[in-house]
């Protein structure tokens, strides 16, 4: 049993910001954000969807009449590479926040996101960069906003995200989707939690459900 191990966090404020030592992967800098077992060192934020453990994921389920659920981490994150797998019901729309706060306590979400959308027939804006309650709408131009099959629908997909500096790049399943590079979001934004998405579905009773699993990170000098 090593060090972390040991130590004995006193309050539910000091657990939510631990990060079991055992989940790091120490080749190449890279930090699991999630042990598999609990929800310790993640914080929801925001709106009533339920966010529960089933098997190596982390699933998000919609509650009527919710507004967006975020499942945020407790630490923040400047500059970082991060990867994660997710599944996504193809009714509901989600995302990933990066570098993003919340007004007051848990209070609304706003940042960068990075979206989530099953591609129907026609295609969608996964792996686009959207401002959260910015006032800004999408980040990545309208030029480039063009919809796209690299998501499968139904199966589980890869996400690559790497930001650094006011620039952000993205892709699905090894396909790169952005390249962002927004000096305006990034002084305003040089640094958050990341936040996984449970899009609001008004009085539509669902439930619908996106999962998360293999979400890890490497911070970057």
């Amino acid at each position: 049993m090593n060090a972390w191990t040991r130590f004995s966090l006193v309050g539910s404020a000091a657990a939510a910001l631990l990060v079991s030592v055992s989940q790091a992967d120490h080749h190449g800098g890279w930090v699991s954000l999630f042990d598999g077992k609990t929800l310790n060192g993640w914080v929801q934020k925001n709106g009533l969807a339920h966010y529960r453990i089933d098997g190596d994921a982390i699933v998000g389920r919609t509650t009527p009449g919710s507004p967006n659920s975020f499942l945020c981490t407790a630490k923040e994150y400047g500059d970082f590479e991060l990867e994660f797998e997710v599944k996504v019901h193809d009714k509901l729309n989600s995302g990933v926040q990066i570098r993003s706060k919340s007004k007051e306590d848990g209070g609304r979400v706003y940042g960068p996101q990075v979206e989530i959308e099953a591609s129907g027939s026609k295609g969608a804006e996964a792996g686009y960069v959207y401002g959260e309650a910015t006032g800004r709408g999408w980040l990545t131009p309208e030029e480039r906003l063009k919809a796209h099959k690299v998501f499968k629908d139904g199966e589980w997909n890869h996400y690559r995200i790497v930001a650094k500096g006011p620039r952000i790049q993205t892709w699905i399943n090894g396909q790169m989707i952005e390249d962002l590079t927004d000096e305006a979001i990034y002084e305003t934004h040089p640094k958050g939690f990341i936040g996984l998405q449970v899009h609001g579905i008004g009085k539509d009773p669902g439930p619908y459900t996106v999962a998360w699993r293999k979400i890890r990170i490497k911070e970057l000098k």
